[in-house]
């Protein structure tokens, strides 16, 4: 595939052979203008002494003369278009060798813009291998974590299930506890009733017991004091 700068490159070189082609058929015309000058000069030379005396000429000569004289005619007008073409060639040559300028200029620019896109495509090629590396790297690595992913999904599901299970157990466990422990707390309420039974019942015991043991003091204080005073305070407690 040729690249756009060959391409223009081609149609300057086309341009400039076909600048020397015209160039080369301006020469040629300019060739044949001066060979007829040179013929129409040589016949000037040969007829001039006729052209002195037209009178003492006849019809033949005379046809000659006008001949020649259309020749000389033609050749001034050949001069012309030959200086014309010169002033021509002349401006064709000064275009031709400022298009030849423009073209080692251009061909210049066009070899400085091909190394640089020799260099382009060849960091341009460096890079796709580069991103090549890259991609392939990319599709080990997700090749790679893809496995992982899995076996990560695997023991995800796995916990997933032994949470499920140790939730269950701890839910059970739970209700287990709450069940444990509203048994216990209407064991401890009948419990406290209990003691609080058991605990008047000992207050009234103990009331009792003092109560008696009062009346043991008494009576054995009573044992200890002597005959008289227990006389005495006998009368006393009768007459109580």
């Amino acid at each position: 595939m040729f690249s756009p700068f060959q391409k223009k490159k081609n149609g300057l070189e086309q341009q400039s052979r076909e600048d020397l082609d015209i160039r080369r058929e301006l020469e040629d015309s300019q060739e044949e203008v001066t060979a007829a000058s040179a013929a129409n000069e040589v016949g000037e030379e040969q007829t001039g002494p006729i052209f002195t005396n037209k009178g003492h000429m006849d019809k033949r000569s005379l046809d000659l003369v006008f001949a020649v004289e259309q020749m000389i005619k033609a050749k001034q007008q050949v001069e012309m278009s030959h200086n014309d073409l010169q002033d021509r060639l002349g401006h064709s040559n000064g275009q031709i060798e400022r298009l030849n300028k423009d073209l080692k200029n251009l061909g210049k620019v066009i070899e400085e813009r091909e190394k640089s896109i020799l260099e382009l495509e060849q960091r341009l090629s460096d890079k796709n291998l580069k991103v090549d590396q890259m991609m392939e790297d990319y599709r080990e690595l997700h090749s790679s974590l893809s496995g992982q992913i899995e076996e990560l999904k695997a023991v995800i599901e796995l916990e997933r299930q032994n949470y499920a299970s140790l939730l269950q157990k701890h839910n059970e466990t739970t209700s287990d506890k709450n069940k444990r422990i509203g048994e216990l707390e209407e064991k401890n309420s009948r419990l406290e009733a209990e003691l609080a039974q058991m605990k008047q019942k000992y207050d009234s015991l103990r009331q009792e017991k003092t109560h008696l043991l009062n009346i043991v003091n008494d009576f054995t204080s009573r044992l200890t004091t002597p005959f008289g005073s227990g006389s005495g305070s006998q009368g006393g407690v009768s007459n109580e």
